[in-house]
């Protein structure tokens, strides 16, 4: 299932997805999801941990476990 407007249930689940930016570039995995905004970990151990307000989030796809964003990586705020 596809949701455009992300709910709140579904991003609170989303722990351990996938996390695509607008370019289709991976920027990490969720580490911790709230209602309103996710953290997001770097793919590397020494990247850095970025945060996703659910106003950025453009898909979540819970079939493949990917989060789609409608903006690029370098707009998203460091944790």
């Amino acid at each position: 299932m596809s949701v455009s407007s992300p709910d709140p249930n579904i991003l609170r689940s989303a722990g351990g997805y996938l996390v695509a930016d607008a370019r289709g570039r991976v920027v990490g995995r969720v580490e911790e999801a709230s209602s309103g905004r996710l953290t997001v970990r770097g793919r590397l151990p020494l990247r850095r941990r970025r945060v996703v307000l659910a106003s950025e989030i453009d898909d979540v796809d819970q079939t493949s476990g990917v989060v789609a964003l409608r903006v690029e990586r370098a707009a998203l705020r460091p944790a």
